[in-house]
């Protein structure tokens, strides 16, 4: 039988994957194949806390391979290269990939496909990573989108609730010759002596395919009731948390909207389903974004902040926030949830970057550095517009004016200090009303929490004011669409 390439690179996954069922449906014989290569994806080459994600999910799609009689195969380096290899070594008549949509992604697979096109090869790519392809929703002028609600009114429209094909039960068996690397050659975990930094990931994580199925399936039967409400809340498991494996392409965006939409769902509880369902708009919003304006993962999308009076960031402060010791109980809690988990929940991200960029005024590109090192679904498109739609340098970006205050975000969505008390121990004897800003009782926090900062790193009212005054400059409103 004639063989396929399979190219493996964030949809690790044997589900709902097109790259796969193309080279089934053709006849050939399916060889999966992960090339390891980095720096091609420069100057975003995964952050520590993906490249442990990335072992364990490899280890993860390998199982599943061997389980249905075939196996990855790993290769490092240039990935012409070593695909131009595999070519030769099984007489592959084709190659298949599902698509990515990072600007550097695209010129290196733009590259290969014409190259090995030239030669005579089959080379197909296919969308498996997003609902709607971002070159395929428009203003009716025309214009890709910069807002959020029109956007996502156009798209919404076009998802299928159709069930995805599944995962095949069996897989023709490949050349037993054909060489590999193994997982633990590409050194992706931290390495002795370095400390294991990611220990406590695995407490609450399970890469793979199974472990984001298991997720959908926990969300459905609980938290997508509530859904709109009570994911506002750091202390409840109230999301899905399938980010991450989002990320890895290990459950696939269809596979998820059609599970949602394959449930008859009480009249009450549709209000919820909306609000999850808008937020996989939101990550195809992102997606959509970087892929038209592909400059803002380093640049402002807004160009009036160009001449923007950022703050020289002070090297002790800026650890301070990356390692949760501002002294603000909420912002030091999300910081740290995200240090111990390589996660962090949504609201804390906005109030940690509203902080980062409002109150201490540092470049959003700074957090968003932090963020891709750190978490475990930075994921580029998300990554850009979350922090410049916190900025208010990017599309749908929030008003200038809006500054999340830590102390009221505490007070309303921890008001019993259940999330504060997890993450930042040194303050659980307080009480409920010291938690969000405890400086304000000094004797207290001295004699009940003497490992804690007395006073926040910067002073809240005043650097809202400072930054009130900065922003007023370059504020801007974006362009009216229908």
């Amino acid at each position: 039988m004639s063989h396929a390439l399979i190219w493996f690179r964030r949809d690790l996954r044997l589900d709902d994957n097109p790259a796969l069922q193309a080279a089934l449906r053709a006849g050939h014989v399916p060889v999966p194949v992960y090339v390891h290569a980095p720096d091609e994806e420069a100057p975003w080459a995964p952050g520590a806390a993906g490249r442990a994600w990335l072992h364990r999910s490899l280890l993860a799609l390998d199982a599943d391979l061997r389980a249905r009689g075939s196996r990855l195969i790993i290769r490092r380096g240039d990935s012409l290269t070593e695909i131009e290899k595999l070519i030769a070594e099984t007489r592959a008549e084709a190659l298949h990939w599902n698509r990515l949509y990072e600007p550097a992604s695209i010129a290196r697979d733009t590259r290969i496909k014409q190259g090995l096109k030239s030669r005579g090869l089959t080379v197909e790519s296919h969308n498996a990573a997003l609902l709607v392809e971002p070159w395929t929703v428009e203003t009716l002028q025309g214009d890709p989108y910069r807002v959020f609600t029109p956007f996502w009114k156009n798209a919404r429209q076009r998802l299928d609730p159709k069930a995805p094909p599944e995962a095949p039960a069996r897989l023709p068996e490949i050349p037993t010759l054909l060489a590999g690397l193994g997982v633990e050659d590409l050194k992706l975990e931290p390495q002795v002596p370095e400390p294991r930094w990611d220990a406590g990931f695995w407490d609450d994580w399970q890469p793979g395919e199974a472990g984001a199925l298991d997720l959908l399936d926990a969300f459905l039967d609980g938290a997508a009731n509530g859904y709109k409400e009570q994911r506002n809340y750091p202390d409840r498991i109230a999301t899905s948390k399938l980010s991450p494996h989002l990320h890895f392409g290990e459950i696939s965006p269809r596979r998820i909207v059609s599970a949602v939409m394959a449930r008859q769902w009480p009249a009450a509880v549709q209000p919820d389903i909306d609000h999850f369902l808008s937020e996989l708009g939101w990550r195809e919003f992102s997606h959509h974004l970087l892929y038209h304006f592909p400059h803002t993962a380093q640049e402002n999308l807004n160009p009036k902040f160009e001449e923007f009076r950022w703050a020289t960031p002070d090297p002790v402060h800026l650890a301070a926030w990356q390692r949760g010791r501002t002294g603000v109980p909420i912002v030091d809690a999300g910081m740290r949830e995200l240090w111990h988990t390589g996660w962090m929940h949504n609201r804390l991200r906005m109030v940690v970057g509203s902080f980062l960029t409002k109150n201490l005024r540092y470049h959003w590109k700074h957090g968003a550095d932090w963020f891709w090192d750190t978490l475990l679904d930075a994921d580029l498109p998300n990554n850009t517009q979350g922090w410049q739609w916190t900025a208010g340098t990017g599309a749908d970006a929030a008003p200038y004016f809006r500054i999340f205050s830590p102390i009221a975000q505490a007070q309303k969505f921890d008001a019993s200090g259940k999330y504060i008390r997890r993450w930042v121990p040194e303050l659980a004897k307080l009480p409920d009303d010291a938690l969000a800003a405890p400086w304000e009782q000094p004797e207290l926090l001295r004699r009940l929490a003497p490992d804690y900062p007395l006073r926040p790193i910067v002073d809240l009212k005043a650097s809202r004011e400072a930054a009130l005054e900065a922003y007023s400059g370059p504020k801007t409103k974006p362009p009216t669409e229908r």
